[in-house]
């Protein structure tokens, strides 16, 4: 098992519709996140950013993305999200930023 931590800005804007659509998360993007051996998936909100927590327990992540991105449930979920969220990259290779883990106890 492999923990995540990951960090994108929130559009102030948009905040109030981001929650909602997490407060009601599509039952079609859920299963997906558990098809691609992803567990434990928070989301954390601090001032203008978002903190995202998971944990990974399958064997090939890159695969297991690719076929997260192929899903048309998911593709329309992100549609909805990503105009909410402003990447932190500097080069704009990663929309949400994966963070190095510092720590763990």
């Amino acid at each position: 098992m492999k923990r995540f931590g990951q960090i994108i800005k929130i559009r102030p804007e948009k905040l109030e519709y981001y929650k909602k659509l997490h407060a009601e998360p599509w039952p079609d993007v859920i299963a997906k996140i558990a098809e691609c051996n992803i567990r434990n998936y928070s989301i954390y909100i601090h001032n203008d950013l978002l903190f995202a927590y998971f944990e990974y327990i399958g064997t090939d992540f890159k695969a297991d993305m690719q076929k997260m991105a192929k899903d048309e449930h998911t593709q329309r979920w992100w549609k909805e999200t990503d105009p909410c969220q402003e990447s932190l990259s500097e080069d704009g290779s990663e929309w949400w930023l994966t963070m190095e883990e510092l720590f763990h106890c």
